[in-house]
């Protein structure tokens, strides 16, 4: 399988470009917060954020920990009221808010063994995302660990489909077009057409791509300077290793099992 040997499969000859009008299973890819409004409450949203929300998000839910990802700063305080001892994981502008316990980073999710805490994430703009288009959408959680997972759920139960890149400082980041390229390009093998011409340029420009090649983005270059380089080691070796899907219901994010993908 391509995300397997970490590169992504042979180009999908797209169709050509669709409009909204257009009838049947359809996919786009966007970016930015923002663009949420661009979709009514009849698209599925899926929210990716590669380095690093949505990684640390699915990361900590598939290990068995809550997951209550918040907009901003202001929304801790009443999550926190509801919950018992928990666990505050974050950054803004790439930097822990003060009292957090732990930066936004699956390495450091990963090296903990408190488990039974539930974990309150904030991102600058990855979290952002996923609360707004979970406020009236069905609306998921994707990164590079769960690709195929992520596009053979769709496929099965939802025809109208908007993955939505977080973007960072006004740039729609390498590691987010590539995972939303690749959850795309699943879907138009199973039928679906892209919604206009850019989403087909996207899939096109990352098929058949490794993911060493985000290594060389501004994302992968701020890890790096920041000394945070494990992070970017845990997204490079975790390539579409689970096999779930991460819903974001009611301020959680939840684990939709295998069981379920198979019903």
């Amino acid at each position: 399988m391509p995300l397997k040997s970490r590169t992504f499969g042979p180009c999908h000859p797209c169709a050509r470009p669709a409009t909204r009008s257009i009838m049947g299973k359809i996919v786009a890819i966007d970016c930015f917060v923002e663009s949420v409004g661009n979709y009514d409450e009849t698209w599925t949203i899926v929210a990716v954020d590669v380095i690093r929300a949505t990684t640390t998000a699915v990361t900590a839910v598939a290990l068995g920990r809550r997951c209550f990802p918040v907009p901003a700063v202001e929304s801790v305080e009443c999550v926190a009221s509801g919950l018992t001892d928990p666990l505050l994981a974050g950054e803004l502008g790439g930097n822990m808010p003060y009292g957090f316990h732990i930066n936004n980073s699956p390495a450091d999710v990963v090296a903990r063994d408190d488990i039974h805490r539930p974990m309150i994430l904030l991102s600058t703009s990855g979290t952002r995302l996923l609360c707004s288009a979970g406020e009236s959408r069905v609306a998921f959680a994707a990164c590079l660990r769960n690709v195929r997972a992520q596009a053979e759920y769709l496929a099965h139960r939802h025809d109208r489909v908007a993955i939505i890149g977080a973007g960072a400082r006004g740039e729609f980041r390498k590691e987010d077009q590539m995972c939303c390229a690749g959850i795309a390009e699943l879907l138009l093998q199973q039928g679906y057409r892209p919604v206009n011409s850019r989403t087909c340029e996207i899939v096109e420009r990352w098929s058949g791509a490794s993911v060493s090649d985000i290594a060389s983005g501004k994302s992968a270059e701020y890890l790096v300077r920041t000394g945070q380089t494990k992070d970017l080691e845990f997204v490079l070796g975790h390539i579409d290793d689970l096999e779930d899907v991460y819903a974001y219901r009611d301020g959680e994010l939840v684990r939709q099992s295998v069981e379920v993908l198979a019903g």
